[in-house]
């Protein structure tokens, strides 16, 4: 059973920094993709980025594009997600997810079948 634990969430201002940090344990890990998400109160649970596990294609939303970068290490089992130039609307629990087989859509929640438990980010205005 694959388990999904992030990390580096917390308090930031805004324009700041933060990296986030998603490390897979439990047997063989070998996913088709990993993904970001997010969900503010009240809000859906919506999709922020996503990373080939082989491979170098990567996909943003466009709320996030050329501030946030996702990246991963296969040796470490872990994926990644450098977010800059934070905004008060990046605020969110962030979940990262492992689509185990290949699945026509991961920009969405139903391409996924494992998922972490959560990470808060809060940026301050």
């Amino acid at each position: 059973q694959v388990q999904l634990v992030e990390s580096g969430g917390g308090l930031v201002q805004v324009g700041g920094s933060l990296r986030l940090s998603c490390a897979a344990s439990g047997g063989t890990f070998s996913p088709y993709v990993m993904g970001w998400f997010r969900q503010a109160p009240g809000k859906e649970r919506e999709f922020v980025a996503k990373i080939r596990w082989f491979g170098y294609s990567t996909y943003y939303a466009n709320s996030v594009k050329g501030r946030f970068t996702i990246s991963r290490d296969n040796a470490k089992n872990t994926v990644y997600l450098q977010m800059n130039s934070l905004k008060p609307e990046d605020t969110a629990v962030y979940y990262c997810a492992a689509a185990s087989t290949y699945s026509i859509d991961t920009s969405t929640r139903s391409g996924y079948d494992y998922w972490g438990q959560g990470t808060q980010v809060t940026v301050s205005s």
